[in-house]
């Protein structure tokens, strides 16, 4: 960020700025992966291992410095394991490779990693990843240098994702059509491209021994975090897709299905509102723009969808590095939804949030209760922005309700820990608090009682004297303590007298 960016920001946009210079002077990475004490497990003193970590910089700004702080090796383990996905990814995205090409290269990518010197130099001048693919030979080694523990799973997930994508691709060529046909082609599309990559990470995290074994058992909510981002993706980025020959979005929620589908699509349809337009590019028109704005609330109500099993999968990690490089993403995520929903700008560039706010994220996003609380302003801030009229509305307001209940089920608003250690304090303006505070004078009120006839009891046994009533919020064991506090100095000034006095006897008498 340039002065004069800066100066504009601090101006325009103070709270932001000062988001971004706490974030300058107090956000100080886990490691350092350049230091000598850390080469064992970064590898930074290995000529292509420090190449991977140069393409890992590259390729990627968000992923880079949460991969670079996680514990031991997976720091290592993550960086090869994204650059063997972000090669796959190239591969497919690049519209000037031929389809044959294509077709070979993406169902064999498994093989091509595990090859030593291979690269590949047929990707398109202006694909902005190509230099990896040229440059792959490095990777090569250090994927062939790792555990089979850990090789097995980033070669097993470059395998089936490359057959979907492949598969994907090989479909569209032979209709010609452009994109995407349902919702359920979105689900599998995704699943193929990043819900494996979900599960790829919960694999290796659980066999680096960093997490529980069951972490890496936990495949659905792994696809689900997986889906969550990679819906977002497509969401903001429609502009550049489109332009670019290619688009993420189904038909099922742009346009109108075919009246020649199956039985089970029209059962599809009959569930999804559609804005029936006959080609993407009629979303760049303003004379559209209310319709297009109901497709992009549908996109949106699908990508929300998978926020609740995130929070779920969050609440499982234990590291908080894996915590930390699971967290920021999906914080992200959500800040970038709200930003889209109701956006007409998705239709005309790319979007993104801001960089002071995603300063604030990656600061905040350290554990499951401030996760849930992000992910709740933002589901606030989409239901306040959705219309009465969008078609989606009602199920835009469930899907953000089921985030406001997850938080409420396991963070309550109404209860605050107190960091005195005096236990927690509940709001007495919140009819939940009301009720906790009632039930806890009744649970106060039977210990007195049964503190009271027990000493009642005590004292029966004893001489039969009944010690006088005492009221219902004395606390019993601090006035048994004052009692013996009180007769132990009055015992010491008997005592202190009776000195005096014997002494003043004994030199009296002397005399």
């Amino acid at each position: 960020m340039g002065a004069t960016e800066t100066l504009l920001l601090l101006l325009t946009r103070p709270n932001e700025f000062r988001q971004l210079a706490l974030f300058w002077l107090w956000h100080i990475p886990k490691r350092d992966i350049t230091s000598v004490s850390e080469y064992e497990t970064s590898g930074w003193d290995r000529p292509n291992m420090k190449k991977c970590w140069d393409f890992l910089d590259m390729t990627s700004r968000s992923f880079s410095a949460v991969i670079k702080e996680l514990d031991g090796d997976l720091a290592r383990v993550i960086c090869l394991f994204y650059l063997v996905l972000r090669g796959l990814d190239t591969v497919e995205d690049d519209m000037t490779i031929p389809h044959e090409t294509k077709q070979t290269l993406l169902r064999t990518f498994h093989e091509k990693i595990l090859t030593e010197g291979w690269t590949f130099t047929g990707s398109g001048p202006r694909e902005k990843d190509r230099e990896l693919l040229v440059h792959f030979d490095v990777v090569v080694p250090e994927l062939l240098s790792l555990p089979p523990h850990y090789r097995d799973v980033i070669k097993d997930c470059c395998k089936v994702m490359g057959i979907g994508m492949a598969d994907y691709a090989a479909k569209a060529h032979a209709s010609g059509k452009l994109g995407l046909e349902t919702i359920e082609d979105l689900d599998l599309y995704c699943h193929y491209v990043a819900g494996i990559v979900g599960e790829g990470c919960s694999r290796i995290f659980s066999a680096s021994g960093k997490e529980r074994e069951i972490i890496g058992q936990q495949l659905v909510l792994s696809n689900d975090m997986g889906l969550l981002l990679q819906k977002t993706n497509v969401l903001r980025d429609f502009r550049e897709d489109v332009d670019q020959g290619r688009l993420f979005w189904p038909r099922e929620i742009w346009g109108t299905l075919p009246t020649t589908a199956s039985d089970e699509k029209k059962a599809v349809v009959s569930r999804t509102w559609s804005a029936g337009f006959s080609e993407p590019t009629e979303m760049y028109d303003p004379k559209n723009r209310q319709r297009a704005l109901w497709a992009l609330s549908a996109f949106t109500l699908n990508a929300l969808n998978h926020a609740v099993p995130a929070l779920d999968y969050l609440s499982l990690l234990r590291n908080q590095t894996v915590f930390n490089f699971s967290s920021i993403p999906q914080t992200m995520a959500m800040a970038t939804l709200s930003l889209c929903f109701m956006n007409p700008t998705v239709f005309e560039r790319n979007v993104k949030i801001r960089k002071g706010e995603a300063a604030n994220l990656i600061m905040r996003s350290t554990n499951p209760r401030e996760v849930a609380i992000i992910f709740r302003h933002y589901a606030r801030i989409i239901h306040h922005k959705a219309s009465p009229s969008d078609p989606n509305f009602l199920r835009i307001s469930v899907a953000c309700g089921k985030i406001e209940q997850w938080y409420e089920h396991r963070y309550p608003s109404f209860v605050t820990l107190s960091t005195s250690g005096s236990g927690a304090q509940y709001d007495s303006s919140d009819l939940r608090g009301k009720v906790q505070v009632r039930e806890q004078e009744k649970i106060r009120a039977l210990e007195f009682r049964k503190r009271a006839d027990d000493i009642l009891k005590r004292t029966q046994d004893g001489d039969g004297v009944v010690p006088p009533a005492l009221g219902p919020n004395e606390d019993l064991s601090t006035k048994e303590v004052l009692t013996y506090a009180v007769g132990l100095v009055l015992l010491l000034i008997v005592l202190g007298l009776g000195i005096v006095f014997g002494l003043i006897w004994y030199f009296d008498s002397k005399a």
